[in-house]
């Protein structure tokens, strides 16, 4: 059982280091378009939840 675990990490860290990580740059680049993105679509939900509200108690 303990050789399995041992085994199971080993193989985890050496498929770890096979991998194509992001620069530091990408990443914050990419962070941002997606706090720029996330913002601009809690925008534009609130506005249009905003508007619908107004013409739902104008027909009331």
């Amino acid at each position: 059982m303990i050789k399995f675990i041992l085994n199971y990490f080993r193989e985890s860290i050496n498929e770890l280091k096979k991998v194509n990580w992001l620069s530091l740059n990408e990443t914050i680049s990419l962070t941002i378009n997606i706090i720029i993105f996330t913002s601009i679509f809690a925008l534009i939900y609130w506005l249009f939840d905003y508007i619908l509200l107004k013409i739902i108690f104008l027909i009331k």
